[in-house]
């Protein structure tokens, strides 16, 4: 919890989102980003995927890392591990799915009256409705899942300990849906592009097209990654974890600890200081 506070006083929003995020997108477009419109569905659509992948580092999606820390405890031969991984984050997927498709549904039928399309400046002092989104969202996912990483511990009682006996796959489609909760909030520019052209289009179907790829591509990384480790260090790994399985799950409590506590404090306390709603929230000079 002490790691997620620190992480929130160094954490630099202008380097991981113009410096990573927007160099990623215009490497991967091959044009400026944010300067260039979004011609049409089929330019939309890879918009969407690309901005969901250079928001991978952004303060959006950190809590989704210690979504996918559970993987890490993969058993068994090495195509079983590969198994074990992919049949996870495809319930993850479905987790995000089901709330990006209703979201980019909802966003293409009325957008335009939503607090995230306003372009308009947050004042000094003041919270925006767009800000007020974001704090609610991300605040209700940043305690999610630090309760969630408190049960792993035994410290407060497991909300899936009952349901995942009949669900084995319950809570990492509960980890979808905290994930994909972050188009709700989310206030990345490249991703808000993207929600003003899809609320734009009035197209429902463009939108949950669109709003699905964008939750994909917050996770690609993270999906690699964790092949990675299955087809380099998986063997390894998993001897470390079999001398004392209790290691998987301070591995898993701890990430989602940082996560949790890094979200709720970021959105929703350091951003009143940023707004210059409370005196002082300690920050490193850079950040």
């Amino acid at each position: 919890m002490l790691g997620g506070f620190l992480l929130t006083v160094v954490w630099s929003a202008e380097f991981v989102d113009s410096t990573i995020g927007d160099n990623v997108a215009n490497t991967l477009l091959g044009h400026d980003a944010k300067q260039t419109p979004i011609a049409g569905i089929a330019a939309g659509i890879a918009f969407a995927f690309v901005s969901g992948l250079a928001g991978t580092f952004t303060a959006c999606n950190i809590a989704a890392f210690g979504a996918v820390a559970p993987l890490l405890g993969g058993t068994g031969g090495r195509w079983q591990r590969l198994g074990q991984t992919l049949r996870p984050l495809g319930w993850l997927a479905v987790g995000m799915i089901s709330v990006s498709i209703p979201y980019g549904i909802l966003v293409g039928l009325v957008g335009t009256d939503m607090p995230q399309f306003s372009t308009a400046p947050n004042p000094v002092g003041e919270l925006s409705p767009r800000s007020i989104q974001s704090m609610i969202v991300f605040g209700v996912v940043g305690l999610a899942m630090t309760y969630l990483g408190l049960a792993a511990l035994g410290v407060v009682r497991d909300p899936f300990a009952r349901l995942a006996r009949r669900f084995p796959n319950a809570p990492m489609v509960v980890m979808g849906v905290l994930i994909g909760a972050f188009l709700i909030g989310r206030p990345f520019a490249l991703f808000r592009q993207m929600f003003r052209d899809a609320a734009e289009s009035g197209n429902p179907l463009y939108g949950a097209a669109a709003f699905t790829l964008q939750s994909l591509g917050n996770v690609v990384v993270m999906a690699l990654l964790f092949l990675l480790l299955t087809y380099t260090v998986g063997g390894r790994l998993q001897r470390w974890i079999a001398v004392n399985p209790r290691r998987i799950t301070v591995i898993t409590a701890v990430a989602l600890l940082v996560a949790g506590v890094f979200t709720f404090l970021y959105w929703d306390v350091r951003l009143l200081d940023r707004r210059e709603i409370i005196p002082w929230y300690p920050t490193a000079p850079w950040a």
